[in-house]
């Protein structure tokens, strides 16, 4: 029996076939091969197209399909796993209205921060657990107020994975999950958020039926079964979006279990069974997939945006003849702390760990008859590190402390100097996994399937392929107080963001 996973990212869809009674991956693709486009109309703005995201999902199960490892008939069950945030707005034609405002769009800053005053902190804080910010509520506030049209026309809001169960079954359902992650969910009701509808003035229509993560949310209907060689009536039994899935993939389930990822944007995700929250809302707890009102389990998420985003920046424009691999072999040639070039990767949005301000990326120090591309490469890892130190530190403040972290051995993390770099500055160890974001859709579908038992099922044959242990604790304590010192002094006034002492 076998399970497709689906993870709809922002640089580009993957899909994986796994094995459910090995837990082993059958084949895997991902379409397209170079980074989907990011629209932004403006500074500070950005979207995809959600029917570029159904246009490349279809593509990559077909070049999946061509493999040839496994027949398309014997899949089961579909999961869904898909970048948070991003709103989607569909008519009662089930057609889009507008592209998707995506997680790193900072439009509805503004709208965001006022309601969080005029609600009140307090209050939003002990409810929502977060911040309005600019989540998926504000952005449909932004919409609401210049976009009156697509407003008006609007049947139902949806997040990017839900819009894809929709095409795959047209069936449109959420989860708790995914509501708390949009900012329209009350913990201490256990409902929809009086508050968020009431200030923003959203009918609770625009909301689709609310099931559990894992559950059926649609059968793949019959010209869907027909074009994409699946069999009719299978059903998509899982959505998630990336960092809960990844955080299922890696078998973070429980209380004070941590996973991180270093994609586009870089996450640090750890579970509590508490209604945690920071007071300045700089990480943000949402409900896990395996949240219920009798048994919490809470994702407490700091996200940095200029992560991998920023090694494709620098690919762009220094290393553009090199792959990856070869950047990351050239970065290992540059001593520690890349002979004094520092950067700061905070070029995609605004950065929430720094109170949702938009500061842009900066280097510092550069000198011309010392620092070539190899340093450029080494400095942007190094900066991304330090990046998630100064996170990692705010989510010590909030009770989280761990003591290893697992991850999946891919993107920032198949470099040696990023590796190294972020476990010397943590001065903790990560434990890697084999697999992806579809791996855990997959393994997720099968939960949602009934195929496996639970969680815990899922996971028995997850083993660690490899672990990175700190071993330059000193000299990296040192290089990230630098770095933290020029963030205090060249690129805030103290008066606009809290910087950690």
């Amino acid at each position: 029996m076998l399970l497709l996973g689906i993870d709809v990212g922002t640089s580009s869809v993957k899909v994986t076939v796994v094995d459910a009674q090995t837990q082993q991956t059958i084949a895997a693709a991902q379409y397209p091969e170079t980074e989907s486009d990011i629209i932004a109309p403006k500074s500070g703005w950005a979207e995809q197209s959600p029917d570029m995201w159904w246009e490349h999902v279809q593509l990559a199960i077909l070049k999946l399909h061509a493999q040839r490892k496994y027949n398309p008939q014997d899949i089961a069950a579909i999961g869904i796993a898909y970048q948070m945030h991003g709103l989607v707005i569909v008519d009662k034609q089930q057609q889009v209205l507008r592209n998707s405002i995506i997680w790193c769009d900072s439009r509805a800053v503004e709208l965001g921060d006022k309601a969080f005053e005029e609600i009140g902190r307090e209050k939003c804080l002990l409810h929502l657990l977060n911040s309005p910010g600019n989540f998926t509520a504000s952005k449909l506030a932004w919409v609401k107020q210049n976009e009156p049209d697509v407003y008006a026309k609007a049947d139902k809001i949806m997040l990017p994975g839900d819009f894809i169960a929709m095409k795959l079954t047209g069936e449109i359902s959420t989860s708790i999950a995914a509501l708390s992650e949009g900012i329209f969910w009350d913990f201490q009701q256990n409902e929809l958020s009086k508050d968020v509808f009431g200030y923003y003035g959203f009918s609770d229509s625009l909301i689709p039926t609310i099931k559990n993560v894992f559950t059926e949310h649609g059968r793949v209907s019959a010209n869907i079964s027909t074009t994409l060689s699946l069999k009719e009536g299978i059903p998509v039994s899982y959505k998630a979006g990336d960092q809960p899935n990844n955080a299922l993939s890696l078998n973070v389930l429980q209380p004070g279990e941590v996973a991180a990822t270093a994609g586009t944007s870089g996450v640090i995700y750890g579970v509590s069974d508490q209604l945690t929250y920071d007071n300045e809302s700089r990480v943000n707890t949402f409900a896990h997939v395996n949240y219920t009102t009798e048994q919490k389990r809470l994702g407490v998420l700091l996200c940095i945006n200029g992560t991998g985003i920023l090694n494709r920046w620098i690919k762009s424009i220094a290393g553009e003849s090199m792959n990856y691999q070869q950047m990351n072999d050239t970065a290992k040639t540059i001593n520690a702390g890349s002979d004094g070039l520092i950067i700061f990767p905070f070029g995609n949005g605004a950065e929430r760990m720094l109170n949702n301000k938009i500061v842009q990326a900066h280097m510092h120090n550069i000198d011309f008859n010392k620092h070539s591309t190899a340093h450029l490469f080494r400095a942007a890892q190094e900066g991304i590190a330090f990046a998630f130190r100064y996170g990692l530190d705010i989510m010590r403040e909030n009770g989280m402390d761990p003591k290893i972290i697992r991850a999946g051995k891919a993107n920032m993390f198949l470099s040696d100097v990023f590796t190294q770099s972020f476990v010397n500055v943590n001065n903790v160890a990560v434990e890697f996994y084999d697999g992806d974001g579809s791996f855990g859709a997959a393994i997720g579908a099968g939960i949602g399937a009934g195929i496996f038992a639970d969680a815990v099922a899922a996971s028995k044959e997850r083993k660690p392929v490899a672990v990175a242990e700190p071993k330059q604790t000193a000299l990296y304590q040192d290089l990230y107080a630098e770095w933290k010192e020029i963030l205090k002094s060249k690129l805030y006034k103290n008066d606009e963001v809290n910087i950690l002492s």
